[in-house]
C-alpha cells in the first residue's frame, strides 16, 4: 500500500473500513445495551406505579399516546438528522455535515414550544376522552402535563446523542442514556413514596422523576458532542445560522418518521378506548404488556438505529457489498432477539405480570394476552430491519406507508370487530394480523429500493 492510500485509509470513517459484522456490532450493541436500560427504567418506573394503585397504572398508560407523540417528533427528527449527516461524512462534505447538525438542535426548540402549547390547552380532553374515571383522569392529567412541560429535556437529549451516533461514536451516546436511566430509576421511588425528606409526590413524582433523567441525559449528551465529536462543530451562533435547504431536506426524511410514530400514538389511544368498554384492568393490560415487550423490541429498535448511518455511509460510498452484509447479519440478530421474546411471553407470563403487583383478575386477563401477541414478534424483527434501508436511503414515505397499514388500515379495524364479539382474548389477536401486513408490504418496498439502489 501506498503512502497516499495510507493517508486515505486513516481519512476514511470507520463505516467505510472496518469489516461489517463487527461494524454492526461497534455501532449497534452500545445502542441495544442502552436502548436495553431504557427499557428496563420504563419497566421499573411502571412498577413502582403500580405499588400506588391500579388506577395509577391505568393513568400512565393512557398517558402513553402523548407521551408517544414526543418520541415520535424527537427520534423522527433525529432520523433526518441522522441520515442527512451520515450521507453528508460518506461524501466528505463537512460544512454541510455542520449545518445539519445545527440546523436540527433549532428544530428541537421548535419542537418544544409545541409541546408546551400542547400541555397548556388539550391534555385534560386528551385523558379525558379515554376515560370516565375521576381518579384516574386526575392521575392522567397530572402526569402528561409534566412531561409536556418539561419535554425540551427530552427532545434534546435525542437530538444530542443522534449527533454521536451519526458520527459513530455509539458509545457517548450509550453513556448518556443509562446516565438518564439511571438517574430516573433512584428518582423514581424517591419522588413516588416520599423517601430521604423528598414529598410524597405519588404519580406527578414518576413524571418528574422521568424529566429530570432526560436533562442528566441531555447534558451529558451535549458534553460529549463539544468535547470529543471532531467530525461536527455546534456552537449558538450555528445553531440560529438557519439554512432552509438543510432544514427542508432534514424534515423530508424526518416528518414521514415522525409520521410513522406517531401513528403508534393514535394506534395506543383507540386501543385504550376499545379496551376501556370490557374493563380498566383490560386497559392496564394493555399498559404492562407495552412495558414488557420494550425489553425486547428497544433492543432491535438500537439495532435499527445502529446499522442506519451504516447503510446511509455506504450508500454515499457506493459500496453495495457492505450495504448487502449489513442487512443480512441485521436480520438474523433481529430474529434472534425477538424469538427469546416470545419464548419469554409464552413460557411465564404470570410471573411477568406479578411484577406490576397485578392481581386474580389481571393474571387472568393477562396471560393469555401476552401468549396471544407474542406470537407476532419474529415477524416484527424482519419488518423492523427492512424499514432500517427506508431510512438510511431517505425513502421514509415508505416507513409511513408501512406503518399505517399495520396500525390504521389492518390493527385497530380488526380490534374493533373484534370487540363486537364481545370476547376480550379475541381482540388481542389483531396484533398478529397487523404484523402479517406490516411484513408483507415491508419486503414489497425493500425490492423497490434494492433495485433502485443496490442492485
Amino acid at each position: 500500500m501506498t503512502p497516499e492510500n495510507t493517508k486515505t485509509l486513516k481519512k476514511e470513517n470507520k463505516m467505510g473500513i472496518m469489516p461489517v459484522k463487527k461494524l454492526v456490532i461497534t455501532m449497534s450493541l452500545p445502542m441495544m445495551f442502552s436502548m436495553l436500560v431504557q427499557a428496563l427504567y420504563n419497566i421499573v418506573d411502571s412498577i413502582f406505579v403500580s405499588r400506588i394503585s391500579e388506577r395509577a397504572l391505568s393513568a400512565v398508560t393512557l398517558a402513553y399516546p402523548m407521551q408517544n407523540l414526543m418520541i415520535a417528533v424527537a427520534t423522527g427528527t433525529a432520523v433526518g438528522i441522522n441520515a442527512l449527516l451520515s450521507k453528508s461524512l460518506g461524501e466528505k462534505n463537512f460544512d454541510k455535515a455542520n449545518d445539519t447538525a445545527n440546523n436540527g438542535i433549532l428544530t428541537t426548540i421548535l419542537s418544544y414550544l409545541l409541546f408546551v402549547l400542547i400541555g397548556i390547552f388539550l391534555v385534560p380532553v386528551f385523558i379525558s376522552s379515554q376515560t370516565s374515571d375521576k381518579i384516574i383522569v386526575d392521575y392522567g392529567i397530572s402526569y402528561t402535563k409534566v412531561c409536556c412541560f418539561g419535554s425540551l429535556a427530552l427532545f434534546c437529549q435525542v437530538t444530542f446523542e443522534r449527533l454521536l451516533q451519526s458520527t459513530g461514536r455509539t458509545v457517548f451516546s450509550m453513556i448518556s442514556q443509562i446516565t438518564g436511566a439511571v438517574i430516573n430509576i433512584i428518582f423514581d421511588p424517591i419522588l413516588i413514596f416520599g423517601l430521604l425528606g423528598f414529598p410524597k409526590l405519588g404519580v406527578t413524582g414518576a413524571a418528574i422523576a422521568t424529566v429530570f433523567g432526560q436533562l442528566c441525559a441531555s447534558l451529558t449528551a451535549l458534553f460529549l458532542n463539544v468535547k470529543y465529536n471532531k467530525d461536527i462543530k455546534i456552537g449558538l451562533k450555528r445553531v440560529f445560522n438557519i439554512n432552509d435547504e438543510v432544514i427542508k431536506k432534514i424534515y423530508s426524511v424526518g416528518i414521514p418518521s415522525i409520521l410513522m410514530v406517531s401513528i403508534g400514538s393514535i394506534m395506543t389511544y383507540f386501543m385504550n378506548r376499545i379496551l376501556g368498554t370490557f374493563s380498566s384492568t383490560a386497559t392496564a393490560v394493555f399498559g404492562v404488556y407495552f412495558k414488557l415487550q420494550s425489553f425486547f423490541f428497544m433492543p432491535v429498535f438500537g439495532l435499527n438505529n445502529g446499522i442506519i448511518p451504516v447503510l446511509a455511509y455506504n450508500l454515499g460510498a457506493k459500496r453495495k457489498d457492505r450495504i448487502k452484509e449489513t442487512l443480512k447479519f441485521a436480520l438474523l440478530l433481529a430474529f434472534i432477539m425477538m424469538l427469546t421474546g416470545t419464548l419469554c411471553f409464552e413460557l411465564m407470563p404470570d410471573k411477568l405480570l406479578t411484577l406490576f403487583n397485578a392481581g386474580e383478575k389481571m393474571i387472568k386477563i393477562g396471560v393469555p394476552a401476552m401468549r396471544i401477541i407474542a406470537l407476532h414478534f419474529p415477524i416484527a424483527a424482519v419488518s423492523i430491519i427492512l424499514i432500517s434501508t427506508f431510512q438510511a436511503f431517505s425513502k421514509s414515505m415508505y416507513s409511513l406507508v408501512v406503518s399505517v397499514c399495520r396500525q390504521l388500515v389492518v390493527l385497530i379495524p380488526v380490534a374493533y370487530f373484534l370487540a363486537k364479539t364481545g370476547v376480550l382474548n379475541n381482540v388481542w389477536w389483531c396484533f398478529v394480523c397487523a404484523e402479517v401486513m406490516s411484513v408483507s408490504v415491508s419486503i414489497f418496498f425493500f425490492k423497490k429500493i434494492y433495485k433502485e439502489f443496490i442492485k
